[in-house]
Order: C-alpha cells, then sequence, then structure tokens
C-alpha cells in the first residue's frame, strides 16, 4: 500500500474545477476488472498521459451510495435480462467532502449512460420532496414504489487525459452492506473508461498489452446478486465466476 501511495502522489494533480470541462454525464463507459497486484504497473504506466483530482491534498475519494429498487427488483431483473433504456437510482455522499446527490443513471439502446443529479443535506431512506419530483421528471418510477435495498461503499481514484475528453476511474475496496450482511472485496479493481464516445485509448492499449480484457458487472447488480438468495443470476453467472478467478489471482 506505500508504493500505490507514492504512485498516487507523483501524479500530476487536476482540481475539480479543472474538471469541469471533462464532466461526461452524457457519455459511453467501457469497464474492467483486474486484481489489485496489477494496480502499481498500470498507474505507472498512465502517469504520463493522464493527471490525477486531488481535492484538498485528498487523491483516494471515498464513496457512499444507497441503492433504491422496487420489493421485487425490478431494476435489478431488467439488467439481468439485458434490457436497455433502464435505469439506477440513488443517494451518493461523497465522505471527505460530506457532499450528497440523489443520483439517477440512464442507459439508453444505444448504449449511452447518461447520469443526472441533484445535490441534498443528506442521505434520505424515503425519496420525498424535491428527489420524488426529480425522479419523476428523469424516469418512469414513482419515489413510492421504490425502497433502499443495499449500501455500496468504495474508494475512487480519478484520472483524467491529457490529451482528450476522457476520464478514467479505479474503484477500490468495493464493500456491500445490506442488513446484517458486510463484504469487502479487497483484492478487486473496478477501471471504468468514460469518454463522449467510443474510440480508442492509450489506457485501453495499456489493459490490452496486460491482458485485461473488457467487461464487468454493474456495482449495484454485483451487490444484489453477492446478498439476495433466490434472486435470478443465471445470466450474470459469468461474469460473476470471472471476477472470483481474479480476485482469487487465477
Amino acid at each position: 500500500m506505500e508504493k500505490l501511495q507514492q504512485i498516487v502522489n507523483s501524479f500530476e494533480p487536476i482540481t475539480l474545477g479543472e474538471m469541469d470541462g471533462v464532466k461526461l454525464q452524457d457519455r459511453t463507459d467501457t469497464k474492467f476488472v483486474f486484481n489489485i497486484a496489477l494496480l502499481d504497473e498500470i498507474l505507472e504506466k498512465l502517469k504520463p498521459n493522464y493527471r490525477m483530482l486531488d481535492v484538498n491534498g485528498v487523491r483516494f475519494s471515498r464513496y457512499e451510495s444507497l441503492y433504491y429498487d422496487t420489493p421485487e427488483f425490478e431494476l435489478y431483473l431488467k439488467h439481468h435480462a439485458g434490457k436497455m433504456n433502464r435505469h439506477k437510482v440513488r443517494y451518493r455522499r461523497y465522505v471527505d467532502s460530506n457532499l450528497h446527490f440523489f443520483e439517477i443513471k440512464f442507459k439508453s439502446n444505444r448504449d449511452r449512460t447518461v447520469k443526472t443529479r441533484i445535490k441534498r443535506k443528506e442521505i434520505e431512506l424515503a425519496i420525498e420532496g424535491d428527489a420524488e419530483a426529480f425522479l419523476k421528471q428523469h424516469s418512469p418510477y414513482d419515489g413510492k414504489k421504490l425502497q433502499p435495498q443495499i449500501w455500496i461503499d468504495y474508494t475512487r481514484l480519478t484520472l483524467v487525459s491529457k490529451k482528450s475528453q476522457e476520464r478514467l476511474t479505479f474503484d477500490l475496496r468495493l464493500r456491500f452492506r445490506k442488513e446484517a450482511q458486510d463484504i469487502l472485496l479487497d483484492k478487486m479493481v473496478i477501471a471504468e473508461l468514460k469518454q463522449e464516445r467510443a474510440k480508442g485509448s492509450e489506457f485501453k492499449t495499456i489493459m490490452k498489452e496486460a491482458g485485461i480484457r473488457e467487461g464487468s458487472i454493474s456495482k449495484y447488480c454485483f451487490g444484489i446478486n453477492s446478498t439476495i438468495p433466490g434472486i435470478k443470476k443465471n445470466n450474470f453467472k459469468p461474469k460473476v465466476l470471472r471476477i472470483e478467478k481474479i480476485i482469487a489471482g487465477l
């Protein structure tokens, strides 16, 4: 961990204000999953061409998210069935700055991800007031029909390309919390490439050279898959088995 901290600190910094031009709220996403043992080498290769988000000296940013679904898990099951034009609904807390947002992510049938959000004072268990109005504006769902299902926490590193409209995130120490269950996955890294449109990338080249292929499962679906006995999961089984091998270092 000490070596990782040194590598992280050696990146040229970028501030939140400087990142405003690379928000990419309407984008294409490409995900990769790999064992944390490979992270040092990958970051070293990225250092010449990427800057790293630094917020008041903090580069390992902590996130807490509370995801919502219907009692029948309609949002999860749409994803499991491979349907497009689907949504994720969550409250998110940026722990280090103590900022809170109510967020809706929409995956279109053109394979684009659109994220909309509003600032809130805190995470609320019920979707009410301004959050419910926002939900109705940006989705077909009613706040009264959605309930909190799972907490998902992680630590994130955010990189921005020096050459193009491109952001990279690396999510570490993924943790699922649901009722009495508390699952920590500290051997896995989820990397996500966010671009205005799918195209070549130095990051993709580095992943290819490392033998890491594209593909992942959403953190929400992975969390529900891991914590809800008896829920449909056959379509996710190949991805979950692959992730389990990566975690095991196989």
